[in-house]
């Protein structure tokens, strides 16, 4: 048999890589909740009707769709927002209007598996539903850039801008200016010309967008973001060239880049006003951001955004059995390290040599091993060996406590 192995795009999690991930998802749920959002999970897999023809062409291309066992068309989560839609039309009037959810869950899509882009991946999603105004948006905005300074990034600005100064413009052309920022101006040129426009065309249609000006929705929403303390063309700007390609996004919309890396987005999202209503059968406005989880741990990991002492969670102390007829003292000194909230692994073999408890306490970065022998039973005392140092003391059990208090 081959050696197991995890699909490809799909990952496996150890314990380092786990806990900076949960040590992102606490501060960000921290922040979502400073702002009076509440936590929502849905299901991984809805109908297929529920999902298919709300992403576009591509979404639609993406998704991972089958047939269950009951002859069911079924489709995986390919976003958090089209299964919140469905949430708000289902359950109506048991939400409140308007209605603020956290949601972090996995999603799927069948990408081409590349750095940053993966099949199975976490999306950390915040979003405001019955509310049409600028100032929900705003707050949407304000939450994310919070969020993500929280986490120690210095540099990232909210490009925004308005699907409505776009009205008239083929939205074949709009998927290219979305790329533009990425591809460069030249490849957007061939693409344009690929896609059917006119070679004469080409430079004229690009002049549009750098002559586009704040719509005066988006004047509005940068005086409120102005009056939260967020610093115009620092913290956000107007950038006519953010388009966003999914098909929901209605009127604003916003990307959260590196201003040293403008190709480097972080989240995205945007007002949806008309998605609830397909389910719901009548206008409920939206607005919403979802941050790419992953390329947040890589761009944290890229600048040592990460604390240094991220495995404290790891135990700081291992108690060892000496000895099989010893194991009960070993179990009663663990006890009383955990109820006084020290993190305490306990050996879980009486049979195993020191020695081999020792190199496992190393192994597993454990600083403190804990030794209660003969000697130390006879007196109420225990033995602490830093593994650091290579020191090792005797003490008596209230001593150890405050060891390491």
């Amino acid at each position: 048999m081959n050696k197991p192995q995890t699909l490809k795009g799909f990952r496996d999690f150890l314990p380092q890589e786990a806990r900076k991930r949960e040590y992102v998802i606490d501060i960000l749920k921290g922040v979502f909740q400073l702002y009076g959002f509440e936590p929502l999970e849905t299901p991984a897999l809805e109908y297929e009707e529920i999902l298919m023809g709300k992403y576009g062409e591509e979404g639609n291309k993406l998704m991972y769709r089958f047939e269950d066992n009951g002859k069911r068309r079924v489709a995986l989560r390919y976003d958090q927002t089209v299964p919140l839609a469905r949430v708000v039309a289902q359950y109506g009037q048991e939400l409140p209007s308007p209605f603020r959810r956290y949601q972090i869950q996995p999603v799927w899509r069948a990408e081409n598996t590349q750095r940053g882009r993966y099949r199975e991946f976490l999306q950390c999603d915040i979003d405001i539903t019955g509310v049409d105004s600028p100032l929900a948006d705003a707050e949407i905005i304000a939450c994310a850039l919070t969020g993500v300074q929280k986490l120690g990034f210095e540099k990232l600005t909210m490009n925004i801008n308005d699907r409505m100064l776009f009205e008239g413009i083929d939205s074949t052309y709009l998927t290219v200016i979305d790329k533009l920022p990425k591809i460069g101006e030249e490849a957007a040129k061939q693409e344009l010309v690929e896609r059917g426009m006119e070679d004469t065309e080409v430079d004229a249609f690009l002049a549009k967008f750098s002559q586009m000006i704040p719509s005066e929705n988006l004047e509005k929403l940068f005086e409120y973001l102005e009056k939260m303390g967020f610093v115009k063309d620092k913290d956000f700007t107007f950038n006519p060239l953010v388009v966003r390609g999914l098909d929901y996004y209605t009127s604003t919309i916003f990307e959260l880049v590196d201003s040293e890396n403008p190709s480097l987005s972080l989240a995205g999202g945007g007002r949806y006003d008309n998605l609830i209503g397909i389910f719901a059968g009548s206008t409920i406005p939206a607005t919403g951001l979802a941050f790419g989880f992953d390329r947040l741990i890589e761009t944290m990991e890229a600048k040592s955004l990460f604390p240094k002492d991220i495995n404290a969670a790891t135990p700081q102390v291992l108690v060892s059995i000496f000895s099989p007829e010893f194991s009960e003292e070993s179990v009663k000194v663990s006890s009383r390290l955990r109820k006084s909230r020290i993190n305490t692994e306990l050996y879980p073999d009486e049979t195993v040599k020191m020695e081999k408890q020792l190199k496992y306490a190393d192994k597993r970065g454990i600083q403190y091993v804990v030794i209660i022998g003969p000697e130390e039973v006879k007196n109420n005392q225990v033995t602490v060996k830093d593994l650091q140092s290579g020191e090792q003391k005797t003490l008596d059990q209230e001593e150890l406590l405050r060891q390491f208090t």
